[in-house]
């Protein structure tokens, strides 16, 4: 079992050494949805400054974020070539003064850090999906629980259960057919082991992340579809945004206002949970 969950570890590496990740949420309209509307609970909900822990944060996208609205950033994650890339980034926008460290480590263990350091905990774009365990999973939230100050709120977004069918339908429609047990499976227990090209991971419902939080006697803020009703519509979206302006502000209007509604939550390929210590 230990090794086969080290293999998983390291096939995760392996696929985010190769990945694009600086680029995923920049590359058009559609996939700007997920990192706009991920800044806008972020400025809702997170204290006007202080020290923000950005643990599985890759090559930085959030990170310099809040360092250019004047945060202190701390950065995590554990794949050392995106933590060279998230150094590189950073001294290019000139914020490389508010990142106080750049630390390889695990979710799972945060021991690096004191309890309570942080004024907000971030966990953004799936890295909770790629603890390949459920006993991981726990720890990795007792862990970003434990490094977050009383009354700091904690910010986790993963990739939903409902999208590998999605994509399967709408790109992969021969695998519903040829491997139908590879749906079936992730549906019934979010487990995927990386046979069909994406790194291994666990793909979560959104009560298993409201579960998770709550376990740890969080208070649930919000939960919120970062692609909402626009999930997997990408060319419309894409085409909305480049040929109607006034189309498209009425549209990121709508979506605001309807990414939380449960259904929207469900169906997004990425959704954000926000807990308050």
């Amino acid at each position: 079992m230990v090794t086969r969950h080290r293999r998983g570890a390291e096939l995760v590496k392996r696929y985010y050494r190769a990945f694009d990740e600086w680029g995923r949420l920049v590359g058009d309209p559609y996939h700007e949805l997920e990192l706009s509307t991920t800044l806008h609970f972020l400025e809702q909900y997170l204290p006007p400054r202080g020290l923000i822990l950005d643990a599985g944060g890759g090559p930085g996208r959030y990170a310099i974020e809040l360092a250019r609205r004047g945060y202190r950033v701390v950065l995590l994650d554990f794949t050392p070539e995106l933590l060279d890339q998230a150094r590189r980034h950073l001294r290019h926008a000139g914020v490389g003064e508010r990142l106080v460290r750049v630390v390889e480590g695990s979710l799972t263990d945060l021991t690096e850090f004191d309890s309570g350091a942080f004024d907000g905990v971030l966990c953004l774009g799936g890295p909770l999906n790629h603890v390949l365990t459920a006993r991981g999973r726990v720890a990795a939230v007792r862990e970003l629980t434990r490094v977050a100050r009383r009354g700091s709120p904690i910010f986790v977004s993963v990739i939903g259960r409902l999208t590998p069918l999605l994509d399967g339908l709408l790109r992969h429609p021969d695998g519903l057919r040829t491997d139908p047990e590879h749906h079936r499976r992730i549906l019934r227990t979010g487990e995927y082991d990386g046979h069909r090209g994406f790194a291994p991971c666990h793909f979560f419902t959104p009560e298993e992340v409201v579960t998770l939080l709550r376990e740890r006697r969080l208070r649930i803020l919000e939960v919120a579809g970062l692609e909402g009703l626009a999930a997997y519509h990408a060319r419309e979206i894409n085409r909305l945004a480049r040929n109607d302006r006034e189309g498209w502000a009425a549209w990121t209007g709508f979506h605001l206002q309807t990414c939380r509604i449960p259904a929207a939550v469900a169906m997004s390929e990425h959704f954000l949970v926000i807990g308050r210590k």
